[in-house]
């Protein structure tokens, strides 16, 4: 595996790398530093009622692959960076070494976390341009060096894992939580009303105005 993971990342090196797709994947794999071309889309998608429930889900996502991810499994498997192990290879020019392990990829763990949990909550026409965000930030992490290719690999599949996990934990927790607000006060009513399940005046503990029949 580590043969293979050499393999390509020295043939990318002297094969891809160049001209327009050095600026083009430094820029993609900025997008995905911390998270935060899917931290804004989330915080977006929490904006708008329609897509709240999208952005609640994509958010327990980023949570949980971020301490699965980088809190836990970086810490654990302690991965050497490809670039500290092989000579011949050398980051993008422009591009900081990194200061925690290699395995998974936290880039791609956060991007397929994210998208995973936002697809299933959004209109089918969002799916193609998400899944390729996904990707791109993922292979920007191979094309520049600072990973092996099974470390997209892991990341990949544990953000699989966890964005399909926040979809179900999410799910439950708005259903339950939602069910609670029609018989409830307080928070549990502005809970319901903010994701478009109990009707903002009562959650505010006024009755809706009554429509004026038809003339």
């Amino acid at each position: 595996m580590v043969e293979m993971d050499k393999d390509i990342l020295l043939y990318i090196q002297d094969h891809w790398r160049g001209g327009f797709f050095d600026g083009f994947f430094s820029l993609i794999t900025h997008l995905g530093d911390v998270g935060i071309f899917w931290m804004v889309l989330t915080a977006i998608l929490l904006c708008f009622k329609k897509t709240r429930k999208a952005g609640f889900i994509s958010a327990i996502a980023l949570v949980g692959s971020v301490l699965l991810n980088n809190v836990i499994l970086k810490n654990l498997i302690g991965r050497e960076r490809p670039y500290n192990v092989f000579d011949e290879l050398h980051l993008l020019k422009g591009i900081k070494e990194a200061s925690d392990a290699s395995f998974p990829s936290g880039h791609t763990a956060a991007s397929f976390a994210s998208c995973v949990a936002i697809l299933p909550n959004v209109k089918k026409r969002w799916w193609a341009p998400l899944i390729l965000m996904a990707v791109l930030i993922s292979f920007s992490r191979i094309y520049i060096g600072i990973h092996y290719p099974s470390d997209i690999v892991g990341g990949f599949v544990s953000g699989v894992i966890l964005g399909i996990s926040a979809n179900v934990i999410g799910n439950y927790i708005i259903n339950k939580l939602t069910a609670k607000a029609h018989d409830s006060e307080g928070s549990l009513r502005f809970f319901g009303a903010f994701f478009g399940d109990v009707n903002p005046a009562e959650a505010a503990g006024t009755e809706a105005p009554a429509e004026e029949p038809e003339q």
